[in-house]
This record gives C-alpha cells, structure tokens and sequence, in this order.
C-alpha cells in the first residue's frame, strides 16, 4: 500500500470536512470487497506517517507521529479501499454541535445553514458531499447517530468492544467505540461485511421506545412510526418505555451519562491538560473543568447508576429484540443559533442517546427528511454483538420504505 504525499490529494474540499494535516492518500490492496470505495477517517484514528490532531492544535504538537496504522484502518486497506486523509473532529470529540474553534465548522450540505453535527463532524460533512464514499468516526455519547441525523447519512454506533479501540484517541474509554458513516445503504452495509463479525441473531419482537420518542420533535415522529410498523409484521410489536421510573428517568440516566463518560474524560485527559495547558473553545473548557471538579462519592453514585440501567436495558432487549428510537432530539440547529438553543438541543439528545451509551449497545441510524426538506435520523438498537444482524435489518427495512414511497 503507497502513501501520495499532499499535492497528489485528490479532493476538492468544498464544505471544509479535512484537516489542514490530513491532506493525503493512501492506496489500498488492488482487489477486495470494498476495492474501488474511498474512505476518510476521523482525526482520531492512527494513520502511518501522518499526525493525529484529535481537534486541537496542543495535541498536534505534543504527540509524536505515528508509526502503525490503527487496526480498523489497516483492515479497510486490506479490503481494498483507498485512504483519502484525515476529516476534521470536535476538541478531543468533546462535543455534538460539530463546531470547531481553531479548524471551523465543516458544511453541512444537506442543510447548509445548520451544524453538521460532531463530533464526528468532518466524516459527517464529507460523506453527505459526496467526497468519500464512506469515513471512519467515533461515537462516545452521540457523536456518530447525531452528525448522521443531522447530515442525511447512514452512521451506526458499534457494540462496546466489538472492534478495536487501538491507535484511536479515547475520550472515555468506557463508552468510546469506532463507528462508520456512509451516504448509501449498500456502501454502509459493504464496509460492515467488511469489518463485523458474523454472529447470528434473529429478531422476533419490535419495540417502539416511546419515552425516547417524546423526547424528540414532532418531526421525528412519523418516520418512527414508518420504520416501527414496518418491523412488526411476523414479530412481536410492543409500544415500551426504554426507562420504567417515571416522567423524568431518562433525564436522570442523561446526568449518570455525563457523569460517568467526564469522570474518564478526565482520567484519560487530565494530566496532558495539566502539563500543556492548551486553549479550547469555551464549551469544551467548560466541559473539562466540571470534569476535574467532580467528587469522588459522585462519581461512584454514577457507575453504580448505570450498572443498574446496563442492566434494564439489556434485559429489555433480551437476544431478540430490536428497539425503534430517534437519532437525535431535533434537526440540526442553525448555525446562529444562541447557546442556550444548543445547550437545551443538547441536553434533549442526550437523553435520548444515553441509552445505548450506557447499555454499551448497537445502534444504526437511518435517514430520513422532514416534509421540509430537513434530514431526521430514526435509529435500531440491537442487542449487544448483533451489529451485522442489525445493520443487514436496517438496510432491508429502509429499502422497502423507500420501495413503498416510490408505489404509493
């Protein structure tokens, strides 16, 4: 596999999705499943010769290049697509607005005057430009499902586990997990061959997560219903709550979120923040801060908490369940949209996609467009391990969907 150094880049980057230190291209083998794809990946992902940035330029320059590919990037070369740089991330993937203080918020072109979304942001924006077929990202607490509701695209968040974390930046290793983003159903279900295991599941019963639906705009509501009842027929279909605690659990499962995954950020983070004293935007300051600050009896409230929900959700699952929920809380916000806006958009996804977060669970996002226009991610959520299964389900359901639209 040959390296092109950056005046062989091949892209024209219209909507700023690339790093200014990830213009490269690296060839992949001459024949396999995803030969003749393009793929980006992430500022997070190790790739040979070239630095990893992780959003900010403090971390640029205080981490040596790498040496080795990280393992999902030297798997997709060997499955024969080609490597087309680095796309641009949130600060330390510490955020899901897409926004980024010293590198820009790429375009979003399904909705040019609204965020893309993050922290995945760049991935996002460069699939739905179509300027790669397919870009690696991650997702800690959204930041795969709500660039992908935001952006139009496909975007799954992967089992905790399932696939290697090695040579990726962490932000809470506890929740941290390799994702994909693709702009057709039959590129996303291609790399997911690629990349996933086989295990066999067989979903009998359909959920639909009404608490997490309440959750979201209006908007959201009809695709939900689409994608639910085209799910129920042959399975047993069921109308359920993720959270049974009352009006206000998924509320409390969003603080033991965010307790938790900053608790690590922290432990992971703390000490280069310490030593480098780097500048950050003032939202992912902000988040660092409350991070350092947290009490210990707290933080172990919290893990204590989602063990608990861990727990519940997975038992509500079971190993035949698929649940029907929203990708994010809301279309993407505009780009002037005031802080309180954001942080109130903020707050609302994160109740919604703490689920998976803190079950450690798959969850595929499909999109969808309002009758204005406006993307809208409705996702599945799958046992643990049934990610192939799952993205297979997803693919196959949209696809009638969309066959319906067409007929009908």
């Amino acid at each position: 596999m040959n390296a092109q150094q950056n005046s062989m880049f091949p892209i024209e980057d219209h909507v700023g999705a690339w790093v200014p230190h990830g213009h490269f291209l690296v060839d992949g083998a001459p024949s396999g499943p995803l030969a003749g794809l393009s793929f980006a990946v992430k500022d997070l992902f190790d790739v040979a010769g070239y630095p990893t940035g992780a959003g900010n330029p403090a971390w640029l320059a205080s981490h040596a290049i790498p040496n080795h590919n990280s393992p999902l990037v030297e798997q997709l070369l060997a499955a024969g697509a080609t490597l087309v740089g680095k796309t641009l991330t949130d600060e330390l993937a510490y955020s899901i607005n897409g926004d980024n203080v010293h590198y820009g918020t790429p375009i979003n072109s399904a909705a040019p005057r609204r965020v893309p979304g993050g922290s995945s942001s760049g991935s996002a924006a460069a699939v739905a430009a179509r300027l790669c077929d397919f870009a690696l990202g991650t997702d800690t607490g959204g930041s795969t499902r709500v660039p992908a509701s935001y952006c139009g695209v496909w975007g799954l968040r992967t089992s905790h586990g399932l696939l290697s974390r090695d040579g990726l930046v962490p932000l809470a290793p506890g929740f941290d997990t390799p994702t994909w983003l693709a702009h057709d159903a039959a590129t996303f279900l291609k790399v997911a061959r690629a990349l996933l295991p086989a295990t066999p599941f067989s979903f009998r019963r359909a959920l639909l997560l009404e608490d997490a639906l309440a959750e979201a705009d209006d908007v959201f509501h009809v695709p939900a219903l689409r994608v639910f009842e085209a799910l129920a027929p042959g399975r047993a279909a069921q109308r359920t709550l993720a959270a049974s605690g009352g009006v206000d659990q998924l509320d409390n499962w969003r603080q033991a979120y965010i307790t938790v995954s900053a608790l690590e950020a922290w432990q992971t983070h703390g000490d280069w923040i310490a030593t480098h004293e780097p500048y950050f935007s003032p939202a992912v300051a902000a988040r660092f801060a409350a991070a350092r600050d947290i009490a210990a009896n707290t933080g172990a409230q919290a893990l204590a908490q989602q063990a608990q929900i861990r727990a519940a959700v997975r038992a509500l699952l079971g190993e035949d369940g698929v649940a029907v929920l929203p990708s994010a809380a809301s279309v993407a916000p505009r780009l002037d949209a005031s802080d309180a806006e954001v942080d109130a958009v903020r707050a609302r996804t994160f109740r919604i996609t703490c689920v998976a977060g803190l079950a450690g669970l798959p969850q595929v996002s499909l999109p969808f467009f309002s009758t204005t226009g406006l993307p809208v991610g409705i996702s599945l959520l799958g046992p643990a391990g049934s990610d192939l299964a799952l993205v297979e389900l997803a693919t196959s359901i949209w696809q009638q969907l969309q066959e319906d639209s067409r007929q009908s």
